[in-house]
C-alpha cells in the first residue's frame, strides 16, 4: 500500500537518511560479535537492530536496512580493523566507550561469553582506545542492561 501511495503522491516520499561510515562500522561489528560463537540467532538480531535504533536515533526500518548493509560489509571484510578505524576517526572517546557498550550487550545477548566473543572485545577495545577499566565499567552497563550482573 505504502508504495502505492508513494507512486501516486510522490511528494510523500521522504528519503532516507544516508547511514554514517560510523553507523556502518558500529553495526558490522555487533554482526561479527554475534557471529563469533557459530550462531547468529534472531534475538541478536532484534537486540543489534534496537541498539541501532537507540544509539543513532534510526527509525526501525532503517535499522533494520543498515543492520542488512552491516551483514554484507562483515561478510565481505577480511579483518575487523577498517571497523575500528572508521570509529575511531569519526567519534569521541565517550562515543567509543559507548561502542564498546553495544558490543558487550551484543555478545552477552545469549546469556553467555564466548572465548572469542572476549578476545574480539579485548582486542577492539585496544584499537578504539579504551582502557581496560572503561571496558570492564562498559561490561558492567551492559550485563546491568540484560539482567545479568552479579548482585
Amino acid at each position: 500500500m505504502q508504495r502505492l501511495l508513494d507512486l501516486i503522491f510522490p511528494q510523500r516520499r521522504q528519503e532516507s537518511p544516508p547511514v554514517s561510515p560510523e553507523q556502518l562500522a558500529a553495526a558490522a561489528l555487533m554482526v561479527e560479535a554475534a557471529r563469533l560463537d557459530g550462531r547468529f540467532e534472531p534475538h541478536e538480531r532484534e537486540r543489534i537492530a534496537m541498539l541501532l535504533e537507540q544509539r543513532f536515533g534510526l527509525a526501525p526500518d532503517l535499522a533494520a536496512s543498515l543492520l542488512n548493509e552491516a551483514e554484507r560489509a562483515a561478510d565481505e571484510s577480511v579483518d575487523w580493523h577498517g571497523f575500528t578505524s572508521a570509529l575511531k576517526e569519526r567519534l569521541d572517546h565517550d562515543g567509543r566507550i559507548a561502542i564498546m557498550e553495544m558490543l558487550w550487550e551484543i555478545a552477552y545477548a545469549d546469556g553467555e561469553l564466548a572465548a572469542l566473543e572476549d578476545s574480539l572485545l579485548r582486542r577492539v577495545a585496544g584499537l578504539l582506545y579504551v582502557s581496560g577499566k572503561e571496558s570492564a565499567q562498559a561490561r558492567y552497563r551492559a550485563l546491568e542492561r540484560l539482567g545479568l550482573a552479579a548482585g
